[in-house]
């Protein structure tokens, strides 16, 4: 554009530009602030309903019923004409299209929307946003999308704990070795195990449901939450029919903690699927192969390997979850705002919320579905417990020598000699004890076995089924 003059020709506009610079490279061009459908990268990770929420059409049809029902509120108290209330209700619509032409030009979308939807309205529309200020209606209409966002990822805990549930029962007594810092200690069952995470999406639901009434707040309080132009009794009861509750007190906005609350669960739900994730992502290494992530026919691991059946489903939950803690903090940051409020907030929020309960969102189903489908093999559970050679009843030896009356100094360290002899050799752990003089003399063979017996370590799986909140399964 340098060099534009009247004379030589116009100036072009910057987007313009932008199209004809992405056209000759063959490059889609994304400007700021469009919103990312399904052509965007984001739709690869989400899923239609949480979609729905979030889309502009959406947000603003919740927009327009705080305004209306404001007026009708404002009516029931006598500060609005009823005919002319009911008039609005009547003849109040707006097009998606015109707002966004309408918000070109204001640069305020608010405004926008309010020119929109009082041009449909006649004289009576003078009383749309009367006493209102922008984050009255931001923030409500924020609050009734959240909301329903938490109901949608309420569904998905619940429909996810019934799938860990079924498995947990299925694989109650299938024994595996358990391992702690990735090394062999002492055995579980895959039942057990998934009984854990049972009961942790049972907390992250608890979380989950709490960050819900916490964000279920809306505000009608005017520019710095004085309610100087309005009465709260406007507030309390468009809030009472939208669902919400008024928010205590306010100043121009609802305030963030409660935000930050929300993003912070969120965040510590996506931790928790990380967890399993990684879970998942080790028993199916190569080594290990105890359990392996669904893969379908025609499924391919590598571009360049033919063999290979990679965890991607949860690898890719392990990266998203990286993602929501990006977000909490994000929040967490929105919270000290100056004064009654700033702006930064704002356009942090567009991002966070969307973006965190949609991935989230598709995070809880991708990670059903990969409990629900996965391969356990309980024949390589078996062949990995072997492998031990029974140095896993290690502590079960020790404690009964102590309470044969050794000291549990002296226990310790002759159940460790013998240990690292069946490290070195290639006999089970139980011979290693039997050759040991000194515990010979306090353990008689049979008494070695049933220390080392595998049966000790299943012996309380009803218990914690019960615990947890699983009807216990059959031996």
């Amino acid at each position: 554009n340098q060099g534009a003059t009247k004379q030589t020709g116009p100036f072009r506009k910057p987007q313009e530009i932008a199209c004809e610079i992405c056209r000759l490279g063959e490059l889609r061009l994304f400007f700021p602030g469009e919103v990312r459908t399904e052509e965007g990268m984001l739709a690869r990770y989400s899923r239609e309903p949480m979609r729905a929420i979030w889309r502009e059409a959406r947000r603003l049809e919740l927009w327009l019923e705080i305004e209306l029902l404001a007026v009708e509120a404002m009516a029931r108290i006598g500060r609005v004409p009823a005919e002319e209330a009911a008039q609005i209700r009547r003849r109040v619509h707006f097009s998606l299209a015109e707002v966004q032409k309408r918000e070109e030009k204001t640069q305020h979308e608010i405004l926008a929307f309010l020119e929109e939807i009082a041009s449909h309205a006649g004289p009576a529309g003078r009383w749309l946003h009367h006493g209102l200020t922008s984050s009255d209606v931001l923030d409500t209409s924020l609050a009734l999308q959240l909301r329903a966002a938490c109901d949608l990822l309420h569904q998905d805990l619940l429909a996810l704990r019934i799938t860990i549930g079924e498995q947990a029962r299925r694989y109650a007594f299938v024994p595996m070795i358990g391992r702690t810092h990735g090394v062999h200690a002492e055995p579980v069952t895959y039942g057990l195990k998934l009984a854990l995470m049972y009961d942790e999406f049972g907390r992250a639901t608890e979380r989950l449901l709490a960050a819900r009434e916490q964000i279920s707040v809306g505000k009608l309080s005017g520019a710095v939450g004085t309610y100087a132009h309005l009465d709260p009794a406007v507030e309390e009861e468009v809030c009472r029919k939208l669902g919400l509750s008024p928010a205590p007190a306010s100043n121009q906005i609802i305030q963030r903690d409660r935000h930050a609350h929300l993003a912070s669960t969120l965040a510590l739900i996506g931790s928790s699927v990380e967890r399993w994730a990684i879970e998942f992502r080790h028993l199916q290494r190569t080594e290990v192969l105890e359990v392996e992530e669904p893969f379908a026919a025609g499924q391919k691991g590598s571009s360049a390997m033919p063999h290979k059946k990679n965890p991607i489903l949860s690898e890719r939950l392990c990266g998203l979850a990286r993602l929501l803690r990006g977000y909490a903090l994000a929040a967490m940051e929105n919270v000290p705002l100056w004064h009654e409020r700033d702006i930064s907030h704002s356009s942090a929020e567009r991002v966070i919320f969307p973006d965190a309960t949609t991935l989230l969102d598709y995070m809880l189903v991708t990670l059903d579905r990969l409990v629900a489908d996965q391969s356990v093999y309980p024949e390589r559970m078996a062949e990995n417990l072997a492998r031990s050679k029974g140095l896993y009843a290690s502590e079960g030896v020790l404690l009964a020598l102590v309470r044969k009356g050794l000291p549990r100094k002296d226990a310790y360290e002759l159940v460790q000699e013998a240990a690292m002899r069946c490290w070195r050799g290639k006999e089970p752990f139980p011979a290693y004890l039997r050759e040991t003089p000194s515990i010979a003399q306090l353990l008689p063979p049979e008494e070695i076995d049933r220390v080392c017996s595998l049966e000790n370590y299943c012996r309380h799986v009803g218990d914690t089924f019960k615990r947890v909140g699983l009807e216990a399964p059959e031996p």
